[in-house]
């Protein structure tokens, strides 16, 4: 252990070897990719302004959908769920609070203080409601290993 304290790139490397680090790392490079993707699409590239709503509509269930992977991969496992989801958001936050330096509209309507809280509390209701289930599951998996006299 004391070897790790010498050399963070060898600390990192330990910290990528746990599943939930590991997927939020993926899971907030390709959200940052998309969403940065998206944002010059919108202000960079007139071509695609007479498709602004299919565009956002596109953009928006990709980012959904790259959400939704730390919660469908750790469903059962609400600790590891919530530390992917968080490492994962507070990547593409960090992509926001960048973005925000470029396009100063950007902050305008949320600051990336703002940003980053309001998708830890989605993350962490769903963590909390992953938690109830499975609670519920071991319950009731208690209940029906023991037969009734």
């Amino acid at each position: 252990m004391a070897s790790f304290a010498h050399s963070p790139g060898r600390l990192f490397l330990y910290l990528l070897r746990d599943a939930a680090v590991r997927t939020g790392v993926y899971v907030g490079l390709a959200f940052s990719l998309v969403f940065t993707a998206w944002l010059f699409m919108a202000n960079s590239m007139p071509v695609f302004d007479g498709l602004a709503a299919p565009r956002n509509i596109t953009a928006a269930c990709l980012l959904g959908l790259i959400a939704s992977i730390p919660v469908l991969r750790f469903f059962r496992s609400p600790a590891e769920m919530l530390l992917s989801s968080v490492i994962g958001w507070g990547i593409s936050t960090l992509t926001y609070g960048s973005l925000c330096l470029k396009f100063s509209l950007l902050e305008q309507h949320y600051s990336t203080f703002e940003v980053f809280v309001l998708g830890a509390i989605v993350y962490l209701l769903l963590a909390t409601l992953s938690w109830i289930g499975t609670i519920i599951w071991r319950v009731r998996a208690a209940s029906s290993s023991h037969p009734r006299d």
